[in-house]
């Protein structure tokens, strides 16, 4: 199990690429760059340059914002700066954001994003052999590249594809065209064993995930004192509260048998009523998708947790962490 880091995501490019270069530092395998206010790309170019050992991941990059040729070309670049150290994440996003932020297409996620991959595969294809660009597809078609437009090969190879899913057939999509998973924070063990591997295994027509990275970031709740605990606990709350209250990760909380939970929240998401969601998170609910206690709990926590899914792990801290007690936890998984 390899050590994550994810970058703030209100970071502008100047500061993620800083914490690209501590995190090499602090001695974490891989850190990943959300993209929320900023563009990843322009983030990850900085960081690639700034930084010689630690594997460099968007986290994630709006795939249905762009197209498979714009993404081809960012992706391929930032590997080429990176010597090869960059895997692309990507994600669907939801449809309001493509429709109503992007001005972007909406239709079928599940089916237009293996489309999607697809093409971008094609498209690398091409400038790895010079052969012909000729895909076509249900959503999308590629078929001009001519040499002046090509950057040819990529010495490093192209970047594994990494893509976010929670429900069954983006699940069975990452299984089927990417090399790994970025699975949601909101998740659980049972989860994850029960409804994310099966998928995947079908996905992949075998019933095994060797070659196969699946990488989560956990809620942990750590904190000195009661009073930073207690902040901490709050502070999962509420995120757990947004996460929940958006119908595409209903799924995960119908599998524990909160549906009743995820329409509340829904309703009390329209009226933004945080603090309200908030206090429907229960000690159950929490417990469920996070990890409490010492560094050296929180880490064994997670250890128990997910030993037998999960190849990459990060903690997912949704408040003013300490950061001595955050590398204490990291410092402990390496270790075990």
């Amino acid at each position: 199990m390899r050590v994550d880091t994810t970058g703030s995501f209100t970071a502008d490019p100047l500061e993620t690429e800083q914490v690209a270069v501590a995190a090499e530092k602090e001695g974490y395998d891989g850190v990943s760059v959300p993209e929320t206010a900023h563009d990843a790309f322009v983030a990850l170019g900085l960081a690639a340059r700034a930084t010689s050992r630690i594997r460099l991941q968007s986290g994630i990059a709006v795939a249905f914002a762009r197209n498979p040729m714009t993404l081809a070309y960012q992706a391929n670049d930032v590997a080429l700066l990176s010597g090869g150290r960059f895997d692309l994440g990507i994600g669907s996003q939801v449809k309001p954001h493509i429709e109503r932020r992007f001005s972007m297409p909406w239709s079928n996620p599940a089916a237009r994003m293996e489309d999607f991959i697809r093409a971008v595969r094609a498209i690398w294809e091409s400038w790895a052999t010079g052969e012909r660009l000729q895909y076509k597809g249900e959503y999308y078609s590629h078929t001009l590249m001519t040499e002046f437009f090509s950057p040819g090969p990529n010495p490093h190879g192209n970047p594994p594809i990494m893509l976010a899913a929670v429900g069954e057939r983006m699940t069975e999509v990452a299984g089927r065209v990417t090399d790994g998973i970025l699975a949601h924070s909101l998740t659980t063990p049972s989860y994850m064993a029960e409804v994310t591997v099966p998928s995947l295994k079908r996905g992949r027509g075998r019933d095994d995930l060797d070659g196969f990275d699946v990488c989560l970031p956990v809620f942990a709740v750590l904190g000195a004192d009661a009073d930073a605990r207690a902040a901490a606990e709050q502070g999962v709350r509420r995120q757990i509260a947004f996460y929940a209250s958006t119908p595409p990760y209903r799924p995960v909380l119908e599998h524990h048998g909160w549906g009743e939970l995820a329409e509340r929240l829904n309703g009390l998401s329209k009226q933004q009523a945080w603090d309200e969601m908030a206090g429907l998170i229960d000690d159950d609910v929490l417990d469920a998708f996070a990890v409490a206690g010492s560094p050296e709990e929180v880490a064994s926590g997670m250890v128990d947790r997910y030993r037998d899914l999960v190849d990459r792990i990060s903690l997912y801290t949704p408040y003013d962490a300490d950061p001595g007690l955050v590398l204490d936890v990291v410092t402990r998984l390496r270790a075990a």
